[in-house]
């Protein structure tokens, strides 16, 4: 019994050329090729995946941050708005005629959220799913054929 030299490995063959070879072996060869192939775009698309989520991550970060200062600067318009009422009105009323303003604001926008919500129910991709159906059924009857 020969030991095989240091470094060596159980390396298989090269495959044969596809002149020569059988049709097993040209299947056998497919099957891996596409095995091979699945695999290197999962990885890929793997990495895209991470890449991109990583660039949500910090967009969403930066949009947060963009709608905090915004919601900052927005409550010291409305502050502002009471100051202004406060030369011509007493302090109380003026920011109450404000808080009213706003809960009239805040009343419509919730309204109109509603609505769009309930346009928006239930949340399931329907043009997808019926537009695969009908591949699916396409394809069944291609193979009755």
């Amino acid at each position: 019994m020969t030991v095989p030299p240091a470094g060596a490995s159980r390396a298989t063959p090269p495959p044969p050329s596809t002149d020569e070879a059988s049709t097993g072996q040209l299947i056998s060869q497919l099957t891996e090729q596409v095995s091979r192939l699945v695999r290197d775009e999962a990885r890929l698309a793997q990495a895209e995946m991470t890449q991109k989520a990583k660039r949500l991550g910090i967009g969403a970060g930066l949009f947060g941050g963009a709608g905090l200062f915004g919601f900052l600067g927005l409550c010291v318009l409305v502050a502002t708005a009471v100051l202004a009422l406060d030369v011509v009105l007493p302090a109380w009323l003026a920011a109450l005629i404000v808080a009213v303003v706003l809960f009239a604001v805040a009343g419509v926008l919730a309204l109109v959220g509603k609505k769009d919500v309930q346009k928006g129910t239930p949340p399931v991709p329907t043009e997808a799913i019926a537009s695969t159906k009908a591949d699916i059924a396409t394809v069944k009857e291609s193979a009755r054929r």
